[in-house]
């Protein structure tokens, strides 16, 4: 099922070719409790869809033509493509180390310095030091995303908080349309970019993983 669901994950023009593994996939899922295992097998389902559909989304090489249609071409990238900038911004907390880059790589395109610190903290890896862990270990890589997947960031709930219904939106959520749902977690992974510009081809896109 996997394999059917990341269709060409491993084909030839895909840089990502042969590095998101199952095996890889299965040894993050079980470094965190509750995912995929929270709530009824209905919902446990619609979790793992909803996760490997959003970072199919983040790492897609498809194309409006590509054979087999555009959705089937998640996991193809393993690192923001271009030429990116550093993502680095000014933290005590979470400094950057000289010369290190924090631009998007793994399934969710983890970014962002004060998302690679708090994110290798939990996994025990080094990644303020190490970013390129996220692009050359396939473990680490699911690690992060499952990371960002199940780790509230305030204001924001987790997306598996609202995957799994365990979320209830507030008084002001109702207001602004974030209601329990799939479109919830794309505000959550990528909202600047990709909410709050109405019913358009882009969202239907997104949906279409």
């Amino acid at each position: 099922l996997f394999d059917q669901m990341l269709l060409h994950r491993n084909d030839a023009s895909c840089p990502a070719n042969g590095f998101y593994t199952y095996d890889a996939f299965i040894a993050a899922a079980n470094s965190f409790s509750g995912f995929g295992t929270t709530g009824d097998a209905d919902t446990q389902k619609r979790e793992i869809a909803a996760f490997l559909a959003q970072t199919s989304h983040e790492t897609t090489g498809g194309w409006s033509t590509a054979p087999d249609g555009q959705y089937a071409w998640g996991y193809c990238f393993k690192q923001e493509q271009g030429n990116p900038p550093n993502y680095c911004v000014q933290s005590t907390q979470w400094p950057c180390a000289p010369g290190k880059s924090y631009y998007g790589r793994g399934p969710i395109q983890i970014s962002y310095n004060y998302n690679y610190g708090p994110a290798g903290q939990a996994i025990n890896s080094d990644l303020l030091n190490n970013p390129d862990l996220v692009a050359t270990d396939p473990t680490i890589s699911f690690k992060t995303a499952l990371w960002f997947w199940m780790t509230a960031q305030s204001p924001k709930p987790s997306c598996h908080a609202v995957a799994t219904g365990e979320w209830t939106p507030s008084a002001v959520d109702q207001l602004g349309g974030r209601v329990p749902g799939y479109g919830v977690i794309t505000n959550i992974i990528n909202g600047g970019i990709e909410c709050r510009q109405g019913r358009g081809s882009g969202l239907a896109y997104t949906s279409g993983f």
